[in-house]
């Protein structure tokens, strides 16, 4: 039996935030609260969209407190803001952490905390607040997910909710709004949704429904990364990574991921890395890792791609290892060494990576702590 997941209302193109106001009509708020950063909200961004819904008639609440990697405290005092100002209705303004926060403002709206009784896969009892998603960044897909990531500073892991009732009620995806991303956040979120791209597609979770989107998002942003990275202000391709991103999010919300996001989880627990940057610096030493488990499919995306292939299968499954590795290092994306890592740190990084439920869903089974410490060396 196959199972697929999809239930995202999406309004997608330029100038689609305008229409915000009719978008709400059908929830009838009149109290809401708007979740960003500090830099959306520097930029501008979350404020614009306040004016807007302050101008239709809307009393609105901004918190701009989040934090890269959100955290369990994070969450605790944008939640007691919102319980003071009982919104109803919430809109998130800004990338992964932005949405990911919201989602469990949204659920401790309506469920009794700690948040981290959630963690783990349908834990939720109750659906949350109604949450529109208002992305500025192409890299998480989470504001079509069904995943919120956390990170819990008293055990210093990251942990992931996962629950159909977390999945925003409506996208709004103006890709105006990305034009002024930096060129290393560009960067960051990119390989953040090619990683996602690629492990959904090799993950032994994966369908043939799965596989598609995984495809043709890949194709998409590979092509498009690049384009977006040098020249933000081209809104074509800034249209075309937002549309990677939302194909790519419904291929892993439903086949997941593997080990390069159980070492990323890890490494933003404890070094802080942003997410995408950590996913980006691993990426292509787990590609070479895995690429014996699953060389056929390592050369059908080096094929989409258009990579080139030699024939001789024992090399071309590492065709596209190396063409992450070259795409990362054209970007600029910082090695892990860049974050004060040595391998000093390498046996206690092991010993939460091989905690990481995601490894259950990677290609290749034989993990062990060697294998990881080779991995992260390389990434140094």
């Amino acid at each position: 039996m196959m199972r697929f997941y999809a239930n995202s209302d999406i309004v997608f193109g330029r100038g689609s935030l305008q229409q915000l106001p009719e978008l709400l009509r059908p929830w009838k708020a009149e109290k809401v609260m708007v979740v960003s950063d500090p830099g959306v909200t520097a930029a501008g961004i979350a404020g614009n969209v306040q004016n807007i819904l302050e101008q239709a008639g809307l009393n609105t609440l901004l918190y701009s407190e989040v934090q890269a990697n959100p955290t369990n405290e994070n969450v605790n005092q944008a939640a007691a803001l919102a319980k003071g100002f009982k919104p109803e209705l919430l809109i998130a303004v800004g990338g992964g952490s932005s949405i990911d926060l919201a989602k469990a403002v949204s659920l401790l709206m309506t469920n009794a905390g700690p948040i981290e009784l959630y963690g783990g896969i349908g834990n939720v009892p109750r659906k949350g607040l109604p949450l529109v998603a208002i992305p500025t960044t192409s890299g998480t897909s989470s504001e079509i997910t069904n995943v919120c990531a956390l990170i819990d500073t008293q055990k210093v892991v990251k942990y992931v909710i996962i629950d159909n009732k977390l999945t925003p009620d409506l996208v709004v995806a103006d890709p105006e709004l990305t034009k002024t991303v930096p060129a290393r956040v560009t960067a960051a979120t990119g390989m953040d949704a090619i990683t996602h791209a690629i492990e959904s597609y090799i993950s032994r979770k994966a369908t043939p429904l799965s596989e598609y989107h995984s495809l043709q998002g890949l194709k998409i942003l590979y092509q498009n990364l690049p384009v977006a990275y040098e020249n933000g202000r081209n809104l074509l391709a800034r249209e075309q990574m937002m549309l990677g991103c939302f194909i790519t999010g419904f291929g892993f919300s439903n086949a997941n991921l593997g080990l390069v996001h159980g070492i990323a989880h890890t490494l933003s627990a404890h070094f802080g890395i942003a997410h995408g940057a950590a996913n980006a610096a691993v990426l292509p030493y787990v590609l070479s890792f895995n690429a014996p488990s699953c060389p056929q499919k390592m050369i059908d995306m080096a094929t989409l791609l258009s990579l080139p292939l030699t024939r001789e299968r024992n090399r071309d499954q590492y065709v596209l290892a190396n063409a992450m590795e070259k795409l990362v290092d054209m970007m600029k994306i910082p090695r892990l060494s860049a974050y004060g890592i040595t391998e000093a740190d390498f046996e206690m990084l092991t010993e939460d990576i091989l905690r990481e439920p995601v490894l259950a869903f990677n290609p290749r089974q034989d993990i062990t702590g060697e294998s990881i410490q080779s991995i992260l060396r390389q990434a140094l």
